[in-house]
């Protein structure tokens, strides 16, 4: 079989990785790199990293406004599809590279596949949710991530096609803990941070540290909310390190604004993150996919945001929603962390997402 897969953001490098690997024992996997993510720290390292195949195809896009960069991605991937005349075309998550894959691949009547199909946050003003409902609904395969992926899909009148598969990216944070904890333990993580950054604060310690990411437009865009989050961050009674997309802190250093009890980083490498991630106190995002990350390796979360697409990790209050107020956010952030008693059931699989996929998508084939 021959497949086009097409990714273009981070979250999107890290699923694609453990798909890759099983697809392509036996079949023909062509990859397309829209260049979403342009930042060599968001793209280029999470390559090198977790030995994902080199793109066939890198568009290089970039930034730019919804329309503009969702038309210059559609209009080449249509290009490579007439090119190379695929079986399928997969796409991943919500971003604008998923839609743009999906619809060039639908004009052209090539099956499209969905992986983490059936998301809902039910806010439709997020670019992410126009992105997966739409997505889903031009799409031939609809690979869930979880049972209530595959019931939202329902709710929408879409039971064809639909499989529950479990969470890819589970696959992959169970694949590389264990290299992440042997690459940075005994105060590796401090250096390797020190080697990429400004001079990180020396009472920085496992455990003792929360690991904020702020990314969102609705979040970034706003500088009246922005100044909210990072006001609150000023109060908690833990420093917070923060990997700050570029875009983002280009914004912040324009209007030259310094927070105590904050340090920003730049992005890290995927390895390094999910070492932090496992090592924090709490995560503080806005992120879908630090949620989950979060949730897998057991270290409590408060995301900023009034709605999730990840209920499932509200339950016990491993996770918890927070209102773009200080007060909110300080109370939400420093609660008494009663989730710790509880086991985590088996909400996103058993960690095969990948070969579910795989088997998937051959049997339709077939």
């Amino acid at each position: 079989m021959k497949l086009i897969t097409v990714i273009g953001a981070r979250p999107q490098f890290i699923k694609s990785a453990p798909f890759s690997d099983v697809f392509r024992k036996e079949h023909n996997e062509i990859i397309i790199h829209t260049g979403q993510h342009y930042d060599k720290n968001m793209s280029d390292i999470f390559f090198k990293e977790l030995s994902i195949p080199e793109p066939d195809y890198h568009l290089g896009v970039g930034s730019g406004n919804h329309g503009f960069q969702t038309g210059r991605m559609l209009e080449k991937i249509e290009d490579i599809i007439l090119k190379e005349k695929p079986d399928g075309v997969l796409v991943y998550g919500d971003t604008n590279s998923t839609l743009a894959g999906a619809l060039a691949a639908s004009k052209l009547h090539i099956p499209v596949f969905h992986v983490e199909a059936g998301l809902r946050s039910y806010h439709k003003g997020m670019p992410e949710e126009q992105n997966r409902v739409l997505t889903d609904h031009i799409s031939d395969l609809l690979l869930c991530p979880t049972k209530t992926a595959v019931e939202n899909l329902k709710k929408e009148g879409i039971t064809e096609g639909v499989i529950l598969t479990g969470d890819i990216m589970y696959d992959t944070v169970n694949r590389f803990i264990t290299i992440s904890n042997s690459l940075y333990s005994k105060d590796a993580w401090l250096e390797s941070l020190e080697t990429e950054n400004e001079v990180i604060p020396s009472h920085l310690q496992e455990n003792e540290y929360y690991l904020a990411t702020i990314h969102r437009a609705e979040n970034t865009d706003d500088f009246q909310k922005l100044q909210i989050i990072f006001s609150a961050f000023e109060k908690l009674d833990k420093p917070v390190l923060i990997p700050l997309h570029p875009r983002t802190r280009k914004l912040i250093d324009k209007l030259n604004i310094k927070f105590k009890n904050v340090t920003i980083i730049n992005p890290v490498g995927y390895l390094l993150m999910l070492y932090l991630t496992a090592n924090a106190y709490m995560i503080v995002t806005d992120s879908g996919g630090l949620q989950k990350e979060a949730y897998f390796l057991k270290t409590p979360c408060t995301t900023l945001r009034d709605q999730t697409e990840w209920i499932e990790t509200l339950e016990n209050g491993w996770n918890m929603l927070s209102r773009i107020e200080v007060q909110t956010i300080t109370k939400t952030v420093t609660r008494k962390l009663d989730c710790l008693k509880y086991s985590q059931p088996p909400l996103f699989g058993d960690g095969k997402a990948a070969e579910y996929i795989c088997q998937a998508i051959l049997k339709r084939e077939n």
